[in-house]
């Protein structure tokens, strides 16, 4: 990325950094929704491969402790959250420590031109999720990788199933439905996760969701900074 494009990613995500139980830097949910597209299929239910419908999320890994994070494909705080502290996650689920539950947002569709770049960029992670459940964590550090600037108009469609494919994933190009119900059930999820309540497992642990990342370790929201790998890492180990 050049000088200027660092420039305008961080100005983007100064724009968007707002202060959030306990002070913790974030995508805001709040905003208007202008031109962002609505998926008008029933949103998925029940289970399939690594999507658990149901409980709004889809996983990897197998280990007994849980880690939530609620994200936004399109969110720079997010990405800033996965550069710093992703390989530490990345590692947990391959040494069996956690099972990572990923609850993906939309609500930043309203910043990419009308393409609902984050439903759609949630849409592919459910159907690799769906069609390819070992590698859903593959894709889903695929995405911010190649996470595009906000107020762009994101990865087109070819684009995210073709980092499916590049990485020996199943080819997702005719699961990524405009109207699909995987579309509809991170919508949905969105929805949910702005009036609450937030529940891990049964129990109630925030009111809603107020910014992305949001992350929950066995029940227990992290509060420190999202760039403090070490503290991250700590607050993991607890």
């Amino acid at each position: 990325m050049t000088a200027p494009g660092r420039l305008r990613r961080i100005a983007a995500a100064g724009v968007l950094a707002v202060a959030v139980t306990a002070g913790v830097a974030s995508c805001s949910l709040l905003g208007g929704n202008s031109n962002v597209p609505v998926a008008t299929a029933k949103p998925a239910t029940g289970t399939d491969g690594a999507a658990n419908f149901d409980g709004g999320y889809v996983s990897a890994g197998s280990g007994a402790k849980k880690v939530d994070v609620w994200f936004d494909p399109m969110c720079p705080v997010c990405g800033a959250f996965e550069k710093s502290n992703g390989t530490t996650l990345a590692n947990a689920v391959t040494d069996g420590s956690i099972t990572l539950r990923l609850h993906p947002l939309t609500f930043l569709d309203r910043s990419s031109n009308g393409t609902g770049y984050s439903t759609r960029a949630s849409a592919a992670l459910v159907c690799v999720a769906v069609h390819d459940r070992n590698r859903t964590l593959d894709y889903y550090q695929a995405l911010y990788a190649n996470q595009p600037e906000e107020n762009s108009n994101g990865l087109t469609d070819k684009q995210l199933a073709k980092l499916a494919t590049d990485r020996g994933i199943a080819d997702i190009s005719g699961c990524i439905d405009r109207s699909g119900p995987y579309q509809a059930w991170a919508q949905a999820n969105t929805a949910q996760s702005q009036t609450g309540p937030i529940r891990v497992d049964g129990k109630k642990v925030l009111d809603n969701i107020q910014g992305t990342p949001t992350v929950i370790v066995n029940g227990k929201q992290y509060t420190g900074s999202i760039s403090d790998e070490k503290a991250f890492a700590s607050f993991l180990g607890r």
